[in-house]
């Protein structure tokens, strides 16, 4: 570039240095007076939520009422927990000026508008705000629509489903298609287009309600199904009514399709049960051939050990099956380890007399933990993060304990494959198990081995005791309803052989999940145990028989 074009862009850039500098410098000074204002405007709407609460023990019912709809106009986070609270007579105040508004959850009041807790000499003065029926039901409506506005899914998910049960009306109507304009959910976009096309039925114009259905058809809601039956029973036009008819038919079989897939998870949430509770039989009974009957007893403990952490460490409720997996995993080698080195390693290659000693050992464990704990059962609770259920959609809700099992199980069988392929300990227990004699010529020292394997699979019973806390009671005859499931479930697929124990455990879930409906719980068991029997008779080896060396043994 020449002198003299640096000499024209010269003021040019500088006139550019300079305007861009003055929009900086505005940017800013708009910045910093926006930013007041909106915080001046958000204090001030909470001010006057706080106000509006303060107001409510005062005046008659009907003010009341008023009150309430003018809260409910404010997107205040704390607006459903005060109306729940008044709906439950748990809403409380004093007759100061202005008064202390709190609510009452379990031995615990809290000031409404803060959440601190209230000093019992000022608790003492609070009395409940009085609502009757008339104002209780206005109550659940507001409920619903501050609801509406939740941050979580299924809240807002649980505040469409009232409008549809109770009916929507023109007031609401305006509110559901504002949401629905912006709800991001499927399941609760799903929601809202029912409640509208359950709206547009009512109707006058017949292109309407044909478009009502037409939308009710991909509806699982049990009121779009009631509400299309009806139109199919009697209506008087008859291209609706056939319209409404084809929409059942579509619903019906997409019904049947989920309740198939609620089977399946049940059926496989069921076999990762069975796949804790055998897999570390799989262990002591598949690789080392010992009939262990305490085993059932070692998955006892492994619960009573979670309830132990529970009654420790109240306070940590939340981390107490993390903290219990591996205190259960430690206690229970622990346990069998001593059973091992005390008992059956005297009694190897004797399965009658290993069997009678293992029973009457877990006579032994049941009557000591009724002596040390109560023959009573015992309550585990579970942590909020595992509580609850996932709502896929009207008619396929998954429990979060039976989810998170199921994800447990196979990744405590993922663990052991992991341990017994890939690492020196199982290496020595594969061998030890193939040949006792040339592992200890090669210097593998097997009575330790059999001690850890033992150990190792007396863990993995006390981590399914874990697992089984979160199911059912604690208590001294837990062990006993799965002993036998876990022979069935190690005998099924092949003894000895980790791969046939997760898909014999996940059949069997499978099979009684669906044998249950059908025939009972009692009677599905003896069904299942009589076609095991009849399996074995064919292939007395089971799915996945072993093979090489270990099998010709």
């Amino acid at each position: 570039m020449t002198p003299r074009c640096r000499a024209n862009f010269g003021p040019v850039l500088r006139r550019l240095s300079i305007g861009l500098l003055l929009l900086s410098s505005l940017l800013v000074t708009l910045t910093s007076q926006a930013q007041p204002v909106t915080a001046t405007s958000n204090a001030d709407t909470s001010r006057s939520f706080d106000r509006l609460v303060r107001e409510l023990p005062g005046g008659n019912l009907r003010q009341r009422a008023d009150l309430l709809h003018q809260l409910a106009d404010h997107p205040d986070p704390r607006l459903p927990h005060i109306l729940n609270a008044l709906v439950d007579g748990d809403l409380l105040a004093d007759r100061n000026d202005p008064p202390t508004v709190a609510i009452r959850t379990g031995t615990r009041i809290e000031d409404a508008l803060s959440g601190a807790v209230i000093d019992p000499t000022i608790a003492a003065d609070l009395r409940r705000i009085p609502v009757n029926n008339s104002l209780r039901t206005q109550l659940r409506g507001l409920i619903a629509r501050a609801n509406l506005q939740h941050p979580e899914p299924q809240a807002r998910y649980e505040a469409v489903r009232r409008f549809i049960r109770d009916g929507v009306d023109r007031d609401s109507i305006d509110l559901l298609r504002e949401r629905q304009q912006i709800e991001e959910s499927g399941l609760v976009q799903g929601a809202i287009d029912t409640a509208v096309a359950l709206y547009q039925l009512q109707h006058a114009d017949r292109d309407i309600r044909l478009g009502a259905v037409e939308a009710l058809s991909g509806s699982l809601e049990v009121e779009a199904r009631n509400a299309l039956a009806g139109l199919a029973a009697s209506d008087g036009d008859l291209a609706l009514r056939a319209a409404a008819q084809q929409a059942l038919d579509g619903i019906q079989t997409r019904i049947q399709f989920y309740r198939l897939v609620e089977n399946l998870f049940f059926g496989l949430s069921l076999g990762s049960v069975l796949l804790l509770a055998a897999i570390g039989l799989a262990i002591t009974f598949g690789v080392m051939g010992v009939i262990n009957m305490a085993h059932g007893e070692l998955i006892m403990i492994g619960a009573y050990t979670t309830w132990g952490v529970q009654v420790l460490f109240p306070e940590l409720i939340e981390w107490s099956l993390l903290i219990a997996i591996p205190a259960a995993f430690l206690i229970t080698a622990l346990v069998g380890m001593a059973i091992e080195r005390g008992v059956i390693r005297f009694l190897y290659g004797r399965s009658l007399e290993t069997l009678l000693a293992t029973f009457g050992l877990s006579l032994v464990l049941q009557q000591a933990v009724r002596s040390l704990f109560s023959p009573l059962n015992r309550s585990v609770s579970s942590p909020e993060w595992i509580s609850g259920t996932l709502t896929l959609n009207p008619v396929l809700s998954i429990t979060y304990t039976r989810l998170y099992i199921l994800i447990f199980g196979l990744a405590v069988f993922f663990a052991l494959l992991l341990v017994m392929k890939r690492t020196s300990l199982g290496l020595k227990v594969r061998a030890v198990s193939q040949n006792r004699a040339m592992a200890r010529a090669v210097g593998v020292r097997s009575n330790w081995v059999d001690a850890l394997t033992f150990g190792l699979g007396s863990g993995i019973a006390g981590i399914a005791g874990v697992a089984l806390s979160q199911l059912t009671n604690v208590g001294p005859n837990l062990g006993q309803a799965y002993i036998i499931d876990s022979f069935m479930v190690v005998v099924f697929g092949g003894v000895g052989n980790l791969w046939g124990t997760l898909v014999s455990a996940m059949s069997l879930g499978l099979i009684n999940n669906f044998l249950e409906p059908w025939a009972g719980a009692m009677l599905a068991k003896v069904l299942v145990l009589i076609m095991l029997i009849l399996f074995i008779q064919k292939k007395p080896k089971g799915l996945f028989p072993q093979k090489g060396r270990v099998a010709a043994d």
